[in-house]
């Protein structure tokens, strides 16, 4: 029987690479997004992500989100995230990172590939998402996470559901202007305790060993 892992099941835009960087400063191996440009993507996603799924020990961003049904009956005992943002805010955010640009991956999510001037359905499309989830873990309070990151929340819920210590530092918001960067440098910082804002060390900390990234 396979055994459980996390998967991190919210849409784009809620703080989901994040979440992959605190996974990452906890030890696991962490999948990233996988396929967004593949024009065959909402045909091959399934056969896609479960290449990858033996390889790592956590997964987000897309496909993931799409996948949770078939991923919990593949991987008995996993944990699930589901990252959540205030509806305006993520729109907003959608809007301004993606704009008018086409993916095959949001065309497979939304129908449309792009979500300025489809505000309504992106938001509707996003929403259907949280309510199936809530409703598919409804009895299972052990098994989900609900995660609100741009509220401030981060390892006082996260670090209790996988049942791991709080780590010494500041949970990390990637796109937060004073976390620029790519998320792997971020954590290579505040894992060797390096100040982002002055390059200054502040806090000796040990960097986890044997981690995938």
């Amino acid at each position: 029987m396979a055994s459980g892992k996390i998967f991190c099941i919210g849409f784009h835009k809620t703080g989901t690479k994040s979440l992959g960087a605190a996974l990452r400063i906890l030890g696991y191996s962490v999948c990233g997004p996988i396929g967004t440009r593949d024009s065959d993507i909402a045909s091959k996603a399934h056969q896609l992500a479960f290449s990858y799924t033996d390889k790592f020990d956590a997964f987000q961003d897309n496909p993931w989100p799409l996948l949770y049904k078939d991923l919990d009956r593949s991987y008995p005992g996993s944990k699930f995230i589901l990252t959540i943002r205030p509806m305006e805010s993520w729109i907003k955010s959608a809007v301004n990172h993606f704009g008018t640009e086409d993916t095959p991956m949001r065309k497979w999510i939304y129908t449309v590939g792009h979500p300025a001037g489809n505000e309504l359905l992106y938001m509707n499309r996003h929403l259907s998402h949280i309510v199936d989830v809530l409703l598919y873990f409804k009895n299972r309070p052990d098994d989900l996470l609900v995660l609100n990151i741009t509220s401030g929340e981060g390892w006082e819920k996260l670090c209790p559901f996988l049942n791991k210590p709080i780590p010494l530092i500041p949970f990390l918001n990637v796109n937060k202007g004073e976390y620029r960067g790519t998320p792997h440098s971020l954590e290579e910082r505040h894992v060797s305790g390096t100040s982002s804002r002055d390059n200054k060390r502040t806090v000796k900390i040990t960097p986890i060993s044997n981690r995938r990234l």
